[in-house]
């Protein structure tokens, strides 16, 4: 077995494992070089996340510095999620043609370009104008690059993982936005000023880039079955929820369908929920009482509360809960719908430590939840690329449409206080309950990990002749060997 960057008989694991030397034929079989490009992805991540929320918490101060309105501070979030709308689209017909390595690279420009475009838009001479054009432009050109690791983030850990880590590495990938965005809602209110700060995220954008080339193709051989098949794409997707003639692999069932229909409106509405909080913190809370750095504090710890919740549960649901993503999704959406809902009356002068309690209890529910809801989507349509664009399409698409018309909900300068958000929390919280209450009605059956489980079963029974050739990941072929032993099908031994 030989591959680029992958010496013969290194950095393995066999798993499952059948070999035919004089046939070049190998089993499942996982490699250690799955977490560099895991690695690659997460730093990704983490960069396009902090540059869309940078500007939330330090929106008023923004708007003072560059002589602009809040509304076009707004726009500076906003556009991220316009331009991911298009390109979450765009990034499942790239990464069938180029790959997920091109793909990756494609991103990593588009964030080097936006790091300096933004910086150029801080230079004292330009007029407000001018410079809000480059400051908006920064943000365009930065949005193609957000939705790379958020859609091939599922396909990477299906062709890279095997079904005892697959949900984890798919949630590392999934957080790590979440992640960029406390971290910018952390740190960009402790620079002096609004172009020092655009300064250190251009610096933090730059050096990030070289992760990127951490990022392969694909293995050799795969880690499961699934991981084995040609990547369907998106217009297969569509054929099967409309339920026109598709074939065997994407078929989905008309109740995998309207599941699918559930879960897209849900994750619509919490994602979109953290999308407006991201953008809009400074004036949901400060018009309250509460300063720039409170708000930043807040927002943080949503997100990082998530992420610890996420970082610990992840590995359960690939160990231990191996079939309790719908239950889990059923039993927790109610309960978060209810956190959203009661900010209407927590948003109040001098409710600190309340906002912060509702804050982790919101964060650590919806965090862990979105990234298992990409992975459910997986599960549902046996489609990587198509389901994740689409459910993230979907939160993009609840989250714009939340910023605007909460920004028009603003009140005037003569309410009581000025400039506050309350008619915009009401709507807020209703909106969630009513998306969230879609999940009573969802089944969410796993049939990608149930069909894993009886190719493994019926490997280790020696009842499956079949294996996949090296280096052919993506491709179906049949090939007789002999059936491997249990125990080195149920056991992994890390290869120096």
């Amino acid at each position: 077995m030989s591959s680029a960057g992958y010496p013969d008989g290194k950095d393995t694991t066999p798993l499952h494992h059948v070999e035919k030397d004089e046939q070049n034929t190998v089993g499942y079989r996982l490699y250690k070089r799955r977490f560099s490009g895991l690695l690659g992805f997460i730093t990704l991540g983490v960069v396009t996340g902090m540059q869309w929320s940078w500007f939330g918490p330090i929106a008023t101060k923004t708007a003072e510095e560059f002589d602009i309105s809040l509304a076009q501070v707004d726009w500076l979030g906003n556009i991220s999620l316009c331009v991911s709308l298009p390109a979450a689209f765009l990034v499942p017909l790239i990464v069938s043609r180029f790959g997920i390595r091109r793909c990756s690279e494609l991103g990593g420009v588009m964030l080097f370009i936006s790091a300096w475009v933004r910086y150029a838009g801080t230079a004292p001479s330009l007029s407000p104008r001018s410079a809000y054009v480059l400051l908006f432009f920064g943000q365009f050109f930065g949005a193609i690059s957000k939705p790379v690791s958020q859609i091939l983030g599922p396909m990477f850990s299906e062709r890279w993982f095997d079904l005892r880590s697959r949900t984890t590495a798919t949630m590392a990938i999934a957080i790590s936005g979440s992640i960029g965005s406390a971290l910018g809602q952390l740190l960009s209110p402790l620079m002096r000023t609004v172009r020092q700060s655009i300064l250190v995220l251009s610096i933090i954008s730059t050096a990030a880039l070289p992760a990127i080339l951490l990022i392969l193709e694909s293995p050799p051989s795969p880690p499961t079955y699934s991981g084995s098949k040609r990547p369907l794409s998106l217009g297969s997707l569509c054929r099967a929820m409309l339920g026109l003639s598709v074939s065997k692999e994407a078929y989905m069932s008309l109740r995998e369908r309207i599941d699918f229909v559930i879960l897209t409106l849900v994750f619509g509405g919490l994602d979109g929920a953290i999308s407006v909080l991201s953008v809009l913190s400074s004036q949901w809370f400060q018009p309250v009482g509460y300063s720039d750095a409170t708000c930043g504090r807040l927002g943080a710890t949503l997100l990082l509360s998530g992420i610890t919740a996420a970082v610990v549960s992840a590995p359960l649901f690939d160990r231990v809960f191996t079939h309790s993503m719908g239950v889990t999704l059923r039993t927790l959406v109610p309960f978060v719908s209810l956190m959203w809902l009661s900010l209407i009356w927590a948003v109040t002068p001098n409710n600190t430590a309340i906002l912060f309690v509702l804050m982790a209890m919101i964060g650590s529910c919806t965090i862990t939840m979105l990234p298992l809801a990409l992975e459910l989507g997986v599960e549902l349509t046996r489609n990587a690329n198509g389901s994740s664009a689409v459910l993230l399409c979907s939160g993009n698409l609840c989250g714009i449409i939340l910023i605007l018309v909460e920004g028009a909900l603003r009140a005037p300068s003569t309410a009581d206080p000025p400039y506050n958000m309350h008619n915009a929390l009401i709507l807020h919280g209703c909106v969630v309950m009513v998306f969230s209450s879609c999940i009573v009605f969802l089944r969410a059956k796993q049939a990608r990990r149930e069909a894993d489980e009886i190719m493994i079963k019926d490997l280790v029974s020696g009842s499956l002749p079949d294996t996949v050739k090296a280096g052919s990941v993506g491709q179906s072929e049949k090939t007789s060997v002999p059936p491997p032993d249990a125990d080195q099908a149920t056991h992994s031994v890390e290869k120096e």
